[in-house]
């Protein structure tokens, strides 16, 4: 076989293969058939790396795979306001529970010197005009409901929020069938909007040298409820009270939405996600928090430091699948946050804010 019938062998597409013919007893068709080969050898690559990845892709499960397509998605495309979606930043620094806290109306939870406290309320029954008890908000649902009006806040530039009209895009846009009835999807993020309107929210601050302040930070100031015909009752609009919206408005956290669409089964990577990208647009020196802080501030559902290490471990790998370039540590210690461009969460840095210290991401067991 000559050298140019060994470079025919290589050629196998059909569309190569009436290029070839085409260019058949032309003048440089040696040259011609040496270009369609290179083409030919640069798809095969391709191919097989196609292949590859998808092999690799089949060997992970479900919520790996959703992990790794956001990874991917956030690599190659760039981040546009049309992604970022906003909370207020206090909100970033105080988890709400983790698991429904059933009859409870109470909850606190402290982080460093600080603490959130929630006090369960109640709502106006729109068909008996009855006071119902709503429960504490709780869960990643919670979570995402509280990012989403925000973000409508942020984006109308107004305190009043249009729910019926814009949650259910938003239940889509995170992952979620849109399904009605009893157990659906609609019913539980209704009932998450219900909880929020109804409680009462405070942060308690302590200096550690005996004074200490306590702020009142209601997020709404109404909820208006309606009941479709042949429905359960349906939250119309949301206000928040002014003094959160003003302060909302000043002190918004940019949420990159794709990676809280990867994390919308989890409250506690959801707050990670948060965390992170609040600490990461102020931070100018390294940060160290201690298990105990950790477990103070992210422990609410392990009774244990030694059962919450385990878990925290593996969120806080889940979030560095996703963003590889953030600047984390785990050891024996406890957890330490470098100084870094928020870009390593794709938000904009907050102005004035400038870091220089390099990237880099490291987890030990």
């Amino acid at each position: 076989m000559t050298g140019i019938e060994q470079k025919l062998a290589g050629i196998r597409d059909a569309d190569l293969l009436q290029e070839v013919e085409a260019a058949r007893g032309g003048f440089l068709f040696a040259q011609i058939v040496e270009h369609i080969l290179h083409r030919q050898r640069e798809r095969d690559a391709t191919r097989t790396a196609e292949s590859a990845e998808a092999e690799r892709r089949a060997r992970l499960g479900r919520d790996q795979r959703r992990r790794d397509a956001v990874r991917l998605v956030i690599e190659t495309q760039p981040t546009g306001p049309e992604n970022l979606q906003h909370i207020h930043s206090v909100l970033a620094l105080c988890g709400l529970p983790y698991r429904d806290p059933g009859a409870s109306r109470e909850f606190s939870r402290t982080y460093g010197r600080n603490s959130l406290s929630l006090t369960a309320g109640r709502l106006k029954n729109p068909e008996t005009g009855a006071w119902e008890p709503q429960g504490l908000p709780y869960g990643p649902k919670a979570r995402l409901v509280l990012l989403h009006l925000c973000t409508e806040a942020v984006r109308q530039r107004s305190p009043t929020v249009q729910v019926a009209d814009s949650l259910s895009g938003f239940m889509r846009e995170m992952g979620f069938a849109v399904t009605g009835g009893e157990r659906g999807t609609i019913r539980q993020f209704k009932e998450q909007v219900h909880r929020l309107a109804a409680c009462a929210m405070q942060i308690g601050l302590w200096d550690g040298q005996g004074e200490a302040s306590t702020l009142n930070v209601p997020p709404f100031r109404s909820l208006d409820l309606w009941r479709p015909q042949g429905e359960g009752e349906w939250s119309r609009t949301v206000q928040f009270h002014q003094d959160f919206y003003d302060s909302l408005i000043r002190h918004a956290l940019p949420v990159d939405v794709r990676a809280a669409r990867a994390f919308s089964g989890s409250a506690r990577k959801l707050d990670l996600l948060f965390w992170v990208g609040y600490r990461l647009r102020a931070l100018q020196r390294p940060l160290r928090l201690t298990w105990e802080n950790l477990h103070g501030q992210f422990g609410a559902e392990n009774a244990s430091i030694r059962s919450f290490r385990q878990a925290f471990k593996a969120d806080l790998a889940h979030l560095c699948e996703v963003f590889p370039k953030l600047p984390l540590s785990l050891d024996e210690g406890g957890l330490v946050l470098q100084p870094a461009d928020p870009g390593a969460l794709l938000v904009p840095p907050r102005q004035g804010i400038r870091n220089s210290a390099k990237q880099g991401m490291k987890l030990r067991a």
